[in-house]
């Protein structure tokens, strides 16, 4: 955090097929594995280009297609489309903000869209935790780290304190707790 790649909006990917993108693309995948993460974008090893990488491992899938478990999937250029208003409140963790984690409100069905290193289309629906990792690596690629999505900074805690039990279940707050001071 504090890099100023991380803040700046990422430049497309004239060719995807070019070596130099695949290359990107292998550092990346090893940089995600080494990390034991679950995405990671182009801007986080420094490269200011609109590539990401994620997958959805067993453990976080849901019950539904969309939110089923999803090999490594590398995305150029992509697009998200919110499917829905309906928003959910969720943990998240970040390379780039090592130590942390907090809670932050994503859209529950995206449709997602971009070019494959072989320059195919892929296009796919997401829902839940594949939905939230596709539009955390995104948000990288336009400067925006997940702190920044926070509508409740009480809720970014130290990674540490998991180990003592879990955070306090994420809810509404209350009227008096939204009134002013």
């Amino acid at each position: 955090m504090g890099h100023p790649v991380l803040r700046q909006v990422a430049d497309p990917v004239q060719d995807p097929t070019a070596p130099q993108v695949h290359a990107l693309i292998r550092n990346m995948i090893e940089t995600m594995q080494d990390a034991d993460g679950a995405g990671l974008a182009a801007p986080q090893v420094h490269v200011p280009r609109r590539v990401v990488i994620f997958h959805v491992p067993e453990e976080r899938a849901g019950d539904t297609e969309e939110s089923a478990p999803t090999p490594l999937t590398v995305l150029i250029n992509p697009e998200i489309e919110p499917l829905t208003e309906e928003k959910e409140l969720g943990w998240e963790g970040c390379l780039s903000v090592p130590g942390l984690i907090g809670a932050v409100p994503r859209f529950t069905k995206i449709r997602y869209s971009g070019l494959a290193p072989d320059g195919s289309r892929v296009e796919r629906v997401a829902e839940d935790f594949h939905a939230r990792v596709v539009q955390h690596e995104c948000d990288h690629l336009d400067g925006t780290l997940y702190p920044q999505r926070m509508t409740d900074m009480s809720l970014l805690i130290f990674q540490e304190e998991l180990r003592h039990g879990s955070p306090e279940p994420m809810r509404e707050p209350t009227e008096e707790e939204t009134e002013p001071v």
